[in-house]
């Protein structure tokens, strides 16, 4: 095979339509544009987000944004991550934070269920997910809401 032997697929090359070169064309006089109006004239058409004169979306929008200022955001930490600690240990926000497995206080410690637990703690936390104080409990520790 030489280079001018390649020939392009079938229909992957076409030419354009020629608008505005006569009448003969099929596309002659107002180029397939009609007759009057603002899609007719250069540069016609409307901007983008254009509604009409109706006021756009964008502006009927909130510009800032919105918190909620009473939102609580706790540090969570999962039951198998408590496994790190010594059985029988007592484990609080001070012994989370030195295992490094939370950094911030936040709005306190919430305890989440995921994973096993096989160490015998006492737990103390602001929140406990149900499965997390079940998991606790089986495990014969101690789950105490500060």
């Amino acid at each position: 095979m030489k280079l001018n032997e390649l020939k392009a697929n079938e229909g992957a090359r076409f030419t354009s339509k020629r608008i505005g070169r006569g009448q003969g064309s099929g596309n002659g006089k107002t180029a397939g544009k009609g007759q009057k109006g603002q899609n007719s004239r250069s540069g016609g058409g409307v901007a983008i987000g254009f509604e009409g004169g109706q006021t756009p979306f964008f502006k009927r929008m909130p510009k800032r944004g919105f918190t909620n200022f009473t939102r609580k955001e706790y540090a969570v930490v999962n039951v198998e991550d408590l496994n790190k600690f010594e059985d029988g240990a007592e484990v609080d926000f001070a012994a989370l934070k030195a295992a490094g497995l939370v950094k911030k206080h936040l709005d306190g410690v919430k305890v989440l269920g995921s994973g096993k637990l096989e160490k015998k703690l006492t737990v103390k936390a602001v929140k406990f997910s149900k499965s997390a104080a079940k998991a606790i409990e089986e495990a014969g520790g101690k789950v105490e809401v500060l």
